[in-house]
């Protein structure tokens, strides 16, 4: 039977293909691609604490409020929702039918589910509501890529406002590192020198209530741990600390420098240069800033893996791996050398926030102690010296200990499978754009070995999108058309 006849036969006849929109649908899927990649680059600005920091993050009562601080994320969602509801109605209208493993979409949906029933023995009931909103997010982004954006040139459309607020966010970081930093230091060590005089009273006001200047003696003085922070000089952009800055980076810096080579023929060839530069310079330096130690190495486990796409020969790939890794490492070592001389503490920290998860998950492998609520359990079972942790810093260790092994498997499951396929569609592409999106999802799940991610809608949001992109060649293609691989 001709493609014709399938297409016309009465088993077909009803059932849309997700890639076979007419023109006018094209048009209603661009615009809404638009406007989700308007959204997540307003969340990458805006909501880039983790979900369970609600509390922490005030609301803004004034322009410059809420101009110059984060969000709370509860905002979030009058974005969100309407932005999901809208699809479904796409896919609803469309009669969009899911491609590819039906494991795909069940274990996203069992993992959810079993969010819900461990939420109904939750030690803390308000931190899991705050974490149950954004899972829902979570699971909704990834089934809009996954049907709706990687869809008819899509997402071109979605990349317009995400990687604008991309650049912002690495701009600022710049800008902390060579200008906000510095100045903020100076300003707090000569208020300290002048009493305080060169701050209004409502500054000192603020700076003790969060303890930016601390009373030693009966003196009022900068808070030491303040100081070395403006001293190590970690830049976080618009986010809660360096460490998903950085994950951001792996993220979304593959696609940009991605575009930023291939999309920018028709410019003046100085044009071009200065955009790869640009590119190169704020990516790289802002990872570099960042000292996120897991990032840098995630990030050189992923130059080795795009080097050895490229259809060079196999003994010049060769070598400029072992150059690439030898170098990284290198600088790597020089970089922090300080840091790994004084205890390496951090990596310490992590090791035990691991064990008590798998404890916790031990006293309750079933239902785990809710979503979002390892803070709780561990603040019981922590060694005294011990630093407080709110999330256990390992996103699959915290399903485990916060949902059981249900949750914890179907996580664990999804993401490890959805990773293998869309790696597979990628690497038979040969698709410059889609390999950098591929690689990028898959720099930000490795991180989460040692992070929080997937708490931070800024984050996890955008990757979930990603991560349904990345599942399907449709779409990816057409910004490749005009340009071959190098």
């Amino acid at each position: 039977m001709g493609r014709a006849a399938r297409m016309n036969s009465p088993q077909s006849r009803g059932k849309a293909n997700i890639s076979s929109f007419t023109s006018s649908q094209v048009s209603g899927v661009a615009w809404y691609a638009l406007a989700w990649g308007v959204f997540l680059g307003l969340a990458v600005i805006k909501f880039g604490n983790p979900v369970i920091l609600e509390a922490e993050v005030g609301t803004p009562v004034n322009v410059n409020e809420l101009l110059g601080y984060a969000w709370p994320t509860r905002w979030a969602y009058w974005g969100l929702m309407p932005l999901l509801a809208i699809g479904a109605g796409l896919v609803f209208v469309n009669r969009l039918r899911w491609q590819g493993s039906r494991w795909l979409w069940i274990l996203p949906l069992l993992w959810l589910g079993w969010q819900f029933v461990s939420a109904t023995h939750s030690v803390d009931a308000r931190l899991t509501e705050l974490v149950l909103w954004h899972f829902v997010g979570c699971v909704g982004c990834y089934f809009v890529g996954a049907f709706i954006s990687a869809r008819a040139q899509a997402l071109p459309w979605l990349l317009v406002g995400l990687l604008a607020a991309f650049t912002w966010c690495l701009i600022r970081a710049v800008n902390q590192k060579l200008i906000e930093f510095p100045r903020e230091r100076i300003d707090l060590v000569l208020g300290q020198q002048q009493g305080w005089t060169n701050f209004t009273a409502e500054s000192v006001l603020q700076m003790k209530a969060s303890r930016v200047i601390i009373n030693t003696n009966g003196v009022d003085v900068v808070n030491p741990q303040i100081l070395a922070k403006y001293e190590k000089g970690r830049v976080s952009g618009t986010l809660v600390y360096p460490n998903a800055l950085a994950g951001l980076i792996l993220l979304l810096l593959p696609v940009a420098l991605v575009l930023a080579v291939t999309q920018t023929h028709r410019l003046r060839p100085w044009i071009r240069g200065l955009v790869i530069v640009l590119t190169v310079f704020l990516g790289t330096g802002g990872m570099y800033w960042t000292g996120s130690k897991l990032g840098w190495l995630v990030g050189l486990g992923l130059c080795v893996v795009w080097l050895m796409r490229f259809n060079w020969p196999r003994g010049l790939k060769i070598i400029l791996v072992v150059l690439v890794v030898g170098g990284g490492l290198g600088l790597f070592a020089w970089r922090f050398q300080h840091y790994f001389s004084a205890g390496a503490k951090s990596v310490g920290a992590r090791f035990d926030y691991w064990r008590a998860a798998a404890q916790v998950f031990a006293r309750n492998p079933v239902f785990g102690s809710g979503p979002g609520t390892f803070q709780r359990p561990y603040g019981e079972i922590k060694s005294p010296e011990s630093e407080m942790a709110r999330l256990v810093h390992n996103d699959y260790l915290e399903q485990f200990s916060d949902s059981g092994l249900v949750g914890g498997l179907s996580y664990l499951a999804w993401v490890i499978l959805a990773l293998s396929m869309a790696g597979r569609a990628a690497w038979q592409s040969r698709s410059p754009i889609q390999e950098a999106v591929m690689l990028g999802v898959l720099g930000w799940f490795g991180q989460g070995i040692g992070e929080f991610s997937l708490y931070v809608p800024a984050l996890a949001w955008t990757a979930f999108v990603l991560l349904g992109i990345s599942m399907s060649r449709t779409g990816l293609k057409a910004m490749d058309s005009q340009h071959g691989r190098s």
